[in-house]
C-alpha cells in the first residue's frame, strides 16, 4: 500500500511540474522583452531589483529561453540582437549565457548597451559592440542630467578587433591596439596606449577642444567634433606619440611632446601654438 501510495504521489509532483510553467510562466517572465528594430533585435533586460539573487538571474534566463520558444516565428535567424542592460551589473560569464541562449536560436548577439563601466569592460574584452549609455537620475526623477558633463572615462585593457565598435559619453582610454575595422565613438577625448587605426571619432556632441592621442596614428578616419579627415592626409613617418586635434587648417596629427606646453584652445579657431 505503502508503495502504490509512493508511486502515486511521484506521478501527481512529475504532472505539477510539466503544468506549472503554463500557468505562471508568463507572469513571471513578462519583463522579458525582444522587439524589432529596423534590421536588428532588442533584447530589454528587467533593471536590476534589491536583494536580487541567483535564482532570478537563472529566472530571467529560463525566461528567455521560454520566450524564444513560444516567439521564434517573430525572430528571423540571423539578426544582430542588441542586449539593453540598462543599470544590469554583468560578467563575462552572464554576457556569454545570455550569448548561448540567442545562439540556439541562430540569433548572434552584436551589441551590449549598458549604464555600468564594469559591463562595458566585460562586453569590450569578449569582442562586443558596446554603447554606454549615461545612468538615470536617482534623486530627483523629473531631472535630467546636464548635457556638458561628461560621464566618468572609460579605461579598456584590450585590443579592440576589426568590426568592434565602442561609443561613450565621456573620454575612452585603451591599453592597447586598436585594429582596422575597429571603431572608437567619444563625446570627450580619446587615449589609445598602442596602435590607432580604423576610425576614431572624439568630441562627438560637437566638442572641438577633445583631443584624439596614441602612440601611433594610422587612421583610416578621423573626427573630431563635427570636422572629417581621411588617409592617407592623416598618416606621417613620426616615430613618437601623436595627437590629432582641430587647428586652423582643420583637423591636423602633431608630435606629443611638450603638447600641453606649446599649444592652447581658443574657441574659434582651435588648438593653437602659445605667443
Amino acid at each position: 500500500m505503502d508503495e502504490n501510495k509512493t508511486g502515486i504521489n511521484q506521478e501527481i509532483d512529475l504532472e505539477t511540474e510539466k503544468i506549472e510553467p503554463l500557468a505562471s510562466v508568463r507572469s513571471r517572465y513578462a519583463q522579458i522583452h525582444l522587439k524589432s528594430e529596423g534590421e536588428k533585435l532588442v533584447l530589454i533586460l528587467p533593471k536590476t531589483s534589491a536583494g536580487e539573487t541567483s535564482q532570478d538571474w537563472t529566472d530571467i534566463l529560463t525566461g528567455l529561453k521560454y520566450y524564444l520558444r513560444n516567439s521564434g516565428q517573430n525572430c528571423p535567424a540571423r539578426t544582430p540582437v542588441h542586449l539593453q542592460a540598462n543599470d544590469r551589473l554583468m560578467d563575462t560569464r552572464q554576457l556569454q549565457a545570455i550569448a548561448t541562449i540567442l545562439d540556439s536560436a541562430e540569433l548572434p548577439l552584436n551589441t551590449i548597451q549598458t549604464q555600468r563601466r564594469q559591463t562595458a569592460v566585460a562586453a569590450a574584452t569578449m569582442g562586443y559592440n558596446v554603447e554606454q549609455m549615461r545612468s538615470s537620475p536617482t534623486v530627483f526623477g523629473d531631472e535630467q542630467p546636464l548635457p556638458s558633463l561628461l560621464a566618468e572615462p572609460l579605461y579598456l585593457k584590450t585590443t579592440l578587433r576589426s568590426g568592434v565598435e565602442i561609443r561613450h559619453p565621456g573620454t575612452v582610454i585603451i591599453m592597447g591596439d586598436v585594429n582596422p575595422g575597429g571603431s572608437i565613438v567619444a563625446d570627450g577625448d580619446i587615449l589609445v596606449w598602442g596602435s590607432l587605426r580604423g576610425v576614431a571619432h572624439a568630441g562627438f556632441r560637437g566638442d572641438r577642444a577633445a583631443l584624439i592621442m596614441a602612440l601611433r596614428i594610422d587612421l583610416t578616419q578621423l573626427r573630431i567634433a563635427e570636422l572629417v579627415a581621411r588617409a592617407p592626409a592623416l598618416n606621417s613617418d613620426r616615430i613618437e606619440p601623436e595627437i590629432a586635434c582641430i587647428s586652423e587648417g582643420g583637423i591636423r596629427i602633431i608630435g606629443a611632446y611638450n603638447f600641453s606646453r606649446t599649444y592652447t584652445f581658443k574657441d574659434k579657431v582651435g588648438w593653437v601654438e602659445k605667443r
